[in-house]
């Protein structure tokens, strides 16, 4: 039963584009963000109940559908990525499956099909047929036996230039494609699979196929599939698929600018390594690690705007006041107000790397590119995911039902934290690249002395950001000279050598993307026309900082950076920021253009008891007859 609230729920959201609202979506919500919440409030979205794994995945597909068709097609979206972020960010809040699904199907599969069979008449029957979602596209790279580590994959394509197919097969059980969709043998798939590339011979590396893996009547002849265990919150379809020898025609290879044919059917293969080509197989990643960093920042935006609201029309007992809202407890808001805060700081971080990669499209990407994209995927969705915990956990009992979504968003956040790339070993290779470059001979220069520094008062005087930010882009540089250092000064092989420093390493480049945050709180800040946007924005950069700060207190004060009395005075300094914080919470959240009617989150209601009462049914059109007697 739907909670059928009582306000409207189409219509404008009333927020102004400007202000935190227009910082947080960049000034693109109405141009970009608009249509895509709209399609939201469509009744196919309401939550349901006691569906079993197949009934929700089937609604989830249902619902995919539903936005593809209430929205430009997918190969016009990709060429405009703001676009696909922004699908990313909307599409997980009533479903979290319906982000997996639909951003494998644009991104992964729709985004290689187009970015390495550009201009080619030849597959153009591939291509609008997954752009018109006739089937829907799973994207089988990950192997069983090899997780992550796509380059070291063994499903193989062997080519027979007699007959002009490759034949696709699975050596092995470890070998087998995992977690791609492919477990409902009655919705058409046409899949992009990864598969070593052999012709004459030779290994040619890791290229991207166009396979058919059911056709809606059922599998296609070789392909075997098993459902993986049932999952919450995301399980479709997600299956271990196994080729036996599959004929691909020789055209459903996207070759791209990887190799070609010559006019006797031979393969080709494009100069260059093989690293390079693998590289170029997998152009998809870095606006997929976008996308999950967006639908990541959704999640924590929608855990934190549900907890808040509860939180300012819950009661409970204040000693001495009576009933008070549980927001007026320090302890609460000593949780809340550093997770809204973190909100605001990935929000920040998100929208300066898309800004970097747009201004990069159609060009090969810098490293630094390369670095801030990991660097922000990793960094949001395991803050969004600790925020999403702490928020559950402050709603009670509420936070745990399905209907106020909080659980689900953590799940799916646990999801993220290992999507396009396990967030350890992605941040380990970036932080291990930027070691690489450091310059050896360039010293860490520390801030200011402790005397001319109080991280205690940044509340009331403003200047906290500034300090933190030092503080940060101290620790940062100091630990990747040191880890540069110790690295040369090994003696064992370059496996002991970095094993000896990973986990430094990865301090520094946690720490590179919290400096990174603050830096984008102080150019918002500077944006903001409204006295009392730009008063909050600065108390939530103070604060964000001082728990980035607080997180290695202990680093700090043996490096001479803060005095013990300066760390012992950093909860104090917590507490006062939240004080400063609480007449702003409900502009700080109302800028996240979300609302009750839109997450049918009862506790999101300013009357919860009155919404939760409607969405179990104790309310409705019989609700004035009378009640039977109880035993």
């Amino acid at each position: 039963m739907a909670n059928a609230p009582a306000t409207p729920r189409h219509g404008d959201d009333g927020i102004p584009g400007t202000g935190l609202s227009g910082l947080l979506f960049d000034e693109e919500y109405e141009e970009t963000h608009h249509d895509i919440r709209a399609v939201l409030f469509d009744p196919v979205f309401d939550p349901r109940e006691g569906l079993s794994p197949r009934e929700s995945g089937q609604l989830t597909y249902e619902r995919s559908r539903v936005l593809h068709a209430a929205l430009e097609r997918p190969v016009s979206m990709l060429d405009r990525p703001r676009r696909l972020f922004a699908l990313a960010e909307w599409s997980s809040l009533l479903d979290p499956a319906v982000f997996s699904v639909l951003l494998v199907h644009y991104n992964l599969c729709l985004g290689t099909v187009l970015d390495l069979g550009a201009g080619r008449d030849d597959i153009k029957d591939h291509v609008e047929e997954l752009d018109r979602l006739d089937a829907f596209g799973p994207y089988m790279a990950t192997e069983f036996g090899y997780g992550n580590n796509v380059a070291a994959l063994r499903t193989e394509a062997v080519y027979d230039a007699e007959s002009e197919v490759f034949v696709l097969n699975t050596p092995d059980a470890g070998a087998q494609k995992f977690m791609s969709f492919g477990a409902f043998r009655d919705v058409p798939k046409l899949a992009v699979v990864l598969a070593r590339l052999k012709a004459g011979g030779k290994n040619h590396g890791v290229h991207p196929f166009v396979v058919r893996i059911s056709d809606g009547d059922g599998l296609c002849e070789g392909v075997r599939v098993t459902p993986c265990p049932e999952q919450p919150v995301q399980g479709v379809d997600h299956a271990l698929t196994w080729f036996d020898h599959v004929t691909v025609p020789r055209r459903n290879l996207l070759h791209g600018d990887l190799g070609g044919f010559s006019s006797d059917g031979a393969f080709q293969p494009a100069g260059g390594n093989l690293r390079r080509r693998f590289l170029r197989t997998m152009s998809r990643i870095q606006p997929g690690r976008l996308c999950v960093a967006s639908a990541a920042v959704g999640a924590g935006k929608a855990s934190v705007y549900t907890a808040l609201r509860y939180a300012e029309t819950r009661t409970t007992n204040g000693p001495g006041r009576g009933d008070v809202p549980v927001l007026e407890h320090r302890s609460h808001q000593r949780d809340l107000f550093p997770a809204l805060a973190k909100v605001y700081a990935m929000n920040l971080l998100l929208n300066h790397a898309k800004r970097e990669f747009l201004a990069h499209s159609g060009d090969t990407a810098p490293d630094d590119l390369n670095h801030l994209i990991s660097v922000t995927k990793a960094l949001t969705t395991w803050e969004m995911s600790e925020v999403a915990g702490i928020c559950r956990e402050r709603c009670g009992a509420q936070g745990l039902f399905r209907v106020n979504r909080i659980a689900e968003y953590g799940s799916l956040l646990h999801g993220l934290v290992t999507a396009e790339g396990d967030n350890q070993v992605l941040l380990a290779t970036t932080a291990g690249q930027l070691i690489a470059r450091t310059d050896p001979d360039r010293h860490p220069v520390p801030p200011a002395g402790p005397a001319d520094r109080a991280p205690g008062a940044e509340a009331a005087d403003g200047d906290g950001p500034d300090v933190h930010r030092e503080l940060l882009r101290y620790r940062e540089e100091f630990l990747c000279r040191a880890a540069r250092q110790a690295m040369a000064e090994s003696e064992g092989t370059y496996f002991d050598a970095w094993n000896g420093v990973v986990n430094s390493a990865l301090d520094m480049a946690r720490t590179q993307g919290a400096r990174i945050a603050l830096e984008q709180f102080r150019a918002g800040e500077s944006s903001l026309t409204d006295a009392g946007d730009r008063t909050a924005l600065r108390l939530l950069a103070s604060l964000y900082g001082l728990v980035e700060i607080q997180r290695d207190a202990g680093w700090y004060l043996a490096k001479g950076l803060l005095t013990a009395e300066q760390v012992e005075g950093m909860p104090a300094a917590v507490d006062r920021c939240c004080e400063l914080l609480r007449p702003h919470a409900r502009r700080l959240i109302d800028a996240f253009r979300l609302s009750p009617e839109l997450l049918r989150a009862p506790i999101a209601f300013t009357d919860y008891t009155a919404a939760f009462q409607r969405r179990v049914g104790v309310l409705g059109p019989d609700a004035d007859r009378p009640h039977p007697p109880g035993p």
